[in-house]
């Protein structure tokens, strides 16, 4: 079909579903299960901020990026996945022009936050553990830094087309509005070419970069013959699974939708059935709620503090740790590294 054209034909047929792509009942299965992921990022990315908060013990530097995560995926869902769950329940888009630039700008504004955030942790984490700049320590200013730097890096890209480069299109099955990857106008190619570099390309390569060295460094340290190289080893292979989860979460859930955008935007005549093309654009919503699972809800401690808050037990823990998980992991490679000539590091 016509994406040109598809919000001016949806306002013609507003009350009616548009069964010439998707029958109603493939709409309502679409609906049921983005409102599922939606209700569980919503839930679990609050219940994020919200234990982070009551706790004390987990708000360390290295965890600022990690609840700016759930900020980020909170977003995403309240103001993507609610509106593509009432879109689809009803079979039509009825939010009108301004409906779909408003929503396809809030999940882009939110999105790449979230992206470029798990960018951030991917440096954070390569320059705790890997220490390229010596004595320097990672500080709560630092961590603010980053996540600062992931929302502005988000604005910047997101807001030329409020002042005309770019614009914003119903997708897929046309319950959703994303930047007009379809156009072939020259300021909206332009405009994907430079959001797709800066926005999925830079961040992809941060991640493997950062963590590709991390993981060198570790191995680095488990060739020592210290008496600490069987928890470092232990340490290791911990930290290479999470890495790997991290990378391919990363993969499954946004190379489909990049590889689909810049399949049309080198090739702007070519045809790809709305159904297909949907199935990316959930895929990538699904981020919500599998980051918090990944990387929150796979550290012991935070299970802990979160069992604690959704039981509705008040009172303080007996024996609450003064020092996170990932601060002992740090100190312990730190520690293992001291006695690691620098020319084997770089």
């Amino acid at each position: 079909f016509d994406h040109s054209q598809s919000l001016r034909g949806n306002s013609s047929s507003r009350s009616s579903v548009n069964t010439e792509i998707l029958s109603q009942t493939g709409y309502t299965m679409l609906a049921v299960a983005m409102g599922v992921l939606s209700a569980a990022g919503i839930i679990l990315n609050a219940l994020v901020i919200v234990v982070t908060v009551r706790h004390r013990q987990l708000r360390q530097p290295l965890s600022y990026a990690l609840v700016n995560l759930a900020v980020c995926d909170l977003g995403c869902a309240l103001f993507g996945g609610v509106p593509t769950t009432v879109a689809g329940a009803m079979g039509y888009f009825s939010l009108g022009r301004m409906g779909c630039f408003l929503e396809g700008f809030a999940v882009a504004f939110f999105g790449i936050a979230s992206l470029c955030t798990i960018g951030v942790i991917s440096v954070e984490r390569y320059i705790v553990v890997s220490n390229p700049m010596g004595a320097v320590l990672f500080q709560t200013r630092h961590a603010v830094a980053g996540v600062v730097f992931s929302w502005l890096w988000s604005f910047v890209w997101n807001t030329p087309p409020l002042f005309g480069w770019g614009s914003y299109e119903l997708e897929g099955v046309r319950t959703s509005c994303a930047p007009n990857w379809y156009s072939s106008d020259v300021g909206d190619v332009s405009y994907i070419v430079v959001y797709f570099l800066f926005c999925f390309a830079v961040p992809f390569s941060v991640i493997v970069a950062s963590y590709s060295q991390l993981l060198w460094t570790l191995h680095q340290v488990t060739k020592l013959q210290v008496s600490a190289a069987s928890s470092t080893i232990r340490v290791e292979v911990q930290v290479a699974r999470m890495v790997v989860v991290m990378v391919l979460a990363f993969l499954v859930s946004w190379l489909p939708y990049a590889a689909m955008s810049l399949v049309v935007i080198m090739n702007s005549s070519v045809y790809i059935d709305p159904v297909i093309a949907t199935i990316p654009v959930y895929l990538a919503k699904s981020s919500n709620v599998y980051n918090p699972i990944i990387y929150i809800f796979m550290n012991k401690q935070f299970r802990r503090y979160a069992a604690h808050t959704v039981l509705c037990v008040w009172k303080p823990l007996a024996s609450d740790p003064q020092v996170s998980e990932w601060e002992t992991t740090v100190a312990s490679l730190n520690k293992s590294q001291k006695v690691l000539p620098k020319a084997s590091l770089k």
